[in-house]
């Protein structure tokens, strides 16, 4: 029998670990970029090496630079109003001035559409704001349409949505994020800032918001992440082809799209998760760098 040392233990607790992550994290990586310099296909057993044309198929191609400014735009104009929101309610729930009663019961509240699944809310939505909905049947009996209108046809009202859904799942948790930060932060820096003359807004861009940098950082990149692989909630809440004209289309989307074409396109598809990975990873990287502490 194979004895271990002791100080050995800890590389045997760790071993499924790493073997899960070379099988289901790095190999998929890997394998994806190799399949998006070749023209492989669902139904091809062999296939060919083609260098950059799918890179040059997909910047050439006007879908896809469309489903960037989507996936941009959807993302941004969510995350943004998130962040605000979750950090204008965390200094409320957090401040000993206000002392807010049922923090806990409101945190919770906001919390509990994070825990739905999008595919539920997506099909919710659709439910809603289709032509025979419950919003066209009470606008209509209301006096405030004349006749029931085609919702989810127009692209400003599906842009809307998609971003009122990914911001109305995401902002509670955000709220749960910064205000464990928030409560983290000892009270006397505040108490000798209060002593030197500061007031709130000074406390909290010179003793808030930079002690809770390194949390900050870490909603940017998730969210980011998130936000570049929106999928479920923009394809369930349409026809699944990011319509009307291509208006909530996303990378994802896209991807899925080649992946599942007549011929199924895996090396133009591989094209474009490997596209979205860099570009998240420049991004994100970019993020490290901006925020990073500079004392």
């Amino acid at each position: 029998m194979v004895q271990i040392k002791k100080e050995h233990y800890g590389y045997v607790f760790i071993t499924p670990f790493i073997i899960a992550f070379l099988i289901f994290g790095l190999y998929p990586i890997w394998n994806t970029f190799y399949l998006s310099f070749t023209d492989a296909t669902l139904m091809s057993k062999d296939y060919n090496f083609v260098g950059l044309k799918n890179f040059q198929r997909l910047f050439s191609s006007k879908m896809f630079l469309t489903a960037i400014y989507n996936t941009w735009l959807l993302w941004l104009l969510n995350f943004i109003p998130q962040i605000g929101v979750a950090f204008l309610l965390s200094v409320w729930f957090t401040s000993l001035r206000l002392r807010i009663k049922g923090v806990a019961i409101w945190r919770t509240i906001f919390f509990l559409p994070n825990l739905l699944m999008p595919a539920a809310i997506a099909a919710l939505f659709f439910s809603l704001f289709s032509f025979y909905g419950p919003i066209n049947q009470l606008l209509v009996r209301s006096g405030v349409l004349s006749e029931a209108m085609q919702f989810l046809q127009s692209a400003t009202i599906s842009r809307s949505l998609v971003i009122f859904i990914q911001w109305w799942m995401w902002f509670g948790a955000t709220i749960i994020f910064l205000m464990a930060g928030m409560t983290s932060i000892p009270i006397s820096l505040y108490e000798s800032a209060m002593i030197d003359g500061a007031n709130e807004q000074q406390m909290f861009w010179k003793i808030t918001v930079p002690l809770l940098r390194p949390i900050i950082v870490y909603i940017f990149v998730t969210s980011l992440v998130g936000g570049m692989q929106m999928f479920d909630i923009p394809y369930l809440l349409t026809d699944g082809r990011g319509s009307p004209g291509a208006s909530i289309l996303t990378n994802t989307i896209l991807m899925y799209l080649n992946f599942s074409s007549s011929k199924g396109h895996i090396g133009s598809a591989s094209a474009v998760g490997v596209l979205v990975f860099i570009m998240t990873c420049v991004v994100a990287l970019g993020i490290f760098y901006f925020m990073r502490d500079k004392d």
